[in-house]
């Protein structure tokens, strides 16, 4: 038994095809085959029940299939170390970020980083903050970009920046016509647009709200910012919006008027996390820095 079997048998688990895990592998179907029965005879049991129209997995196989995979993420890892041990800037970091931070800070640090680091590899991924959490933890993404609190003795954390929330209103609301910056008691009685479940930006709206006596408008729950920037614009109400989502380059619309919180401003602080065992521990410090750096001109770094 060797890794390529086990990359063979994840492949066929995942598509229950052979032709299409043959196709994935690349490789040839009869390559394939042979090599699958070829693990049966050496683990003295069959891994897949075969018929014309599906594969299915045994118990036996399936007991086994969660093991190749982590078997297959350790091997992973270890080329991760080789790497790194040789050059820790050229290696590939996959961060995780929410998607209402991602738009928003991506074009202002991904330069800095690749100016920085040209030969680093940074593979993306947005998602609910619950999910970059859930594949930090899993060793599926190296970093996640997260809106603090984040509560896990398994990840270590470093401050990056905060961000003031700004008031979106649209031009012909009572507000838009004040210069000068407003206390949160100004939302006492309003009802504002909010995100949908699962967006950490809802929860820390609500909790600005809670706080000043203002509530969520019903019937409502947008999925983007740029729906809530659209849909003030549209004079259907009010929201919150970090500073990023209105500092350039982000889209500005003619019908939003923003207007600036008072000292203290509602805010949320981000910070980057990483798992304290990943072997990038010793050069993410580097990376962290570049981000704050870049940011100094944009919002409050934290170091």
């Amino acid at each position: 038994m060797n890794l390529r079997d086990l990359e063979y048998l994840v492949a066929v688990a995942e598509h229950r095809h052979f032709g299409r895990a043959a196709e994935a592998c690349h490789v040839s179907q009869p390559t394939l085959s042979t090599q699958i029965k070829k693990l049966e005879r050496d683990l003295g049991i069959e891994l897949f029940e075969r018929n014309p129209r599906q594969v299915l997995l045994t118990a036996a196989g399936e007991a086994i299939l969660e093991h190749a995979r982590s078997a297959l993420r350790e091997a992973d890892t270890i080329r991760h170390l080789a790497r790194l041990a040789n050059d820790p800037e050229s290696g590939s970091l996959r961060i995780g970020l929410f998607p209402t931070l991602g738009p928003y800070l991506l074009p202002h640090v991904v330069p800095a980083i690749h100016q920085r680091f040209p030969h680093l590899e940074l593979l993306l991924a947005e998602e609910k903050t619950e999910v970059v959490h859930d594949r930090l933890r899993s060793g599926e993404l190296d970093v996640g970009l997260l809106a603090r609190p984040v509560h896990d003795d398994q990840l270590h954390d470093e401050d990056l920046f905060e961000e003031d929330f700004v008031l979106a209103v649209p031009v012909d609301h009572p507000l838009a016509a004040t210069d000068a910056p407003v206390t949160t008691d100004v939302l006492a009685g309003e009802r504002l647009l909010l995100l949908e479940d699962g967006h950490c930006l809802r929860e820390q709206a609500l909790s600005v709200c809670r706080l000043a006596g203002a509530d969520e408008r019903s019937g409502f729950r947008a999925t983007s910012l740029e729906t809530l920037r659209q849909m003030v614009a549209a004079g259907v109400g009010i929201t919150l919006l970090p500073e990023l989502a209105v500092s350039p380059p982000a889209p500005t619309s003619d019908g939003v008027r923003l207007v600036r919180f008072a000292e203290p401003a509602p805010s949320r602080r981000i910070a980057m996390f990483w798992r304290r065992t990943n072997p990038y521990r010793e050069f993410l410090p580097r990376l962290a820095e570049v981000i704050r750096e870049r940011l100094e001109n944009v919002v409050r770094v934290n170091r």
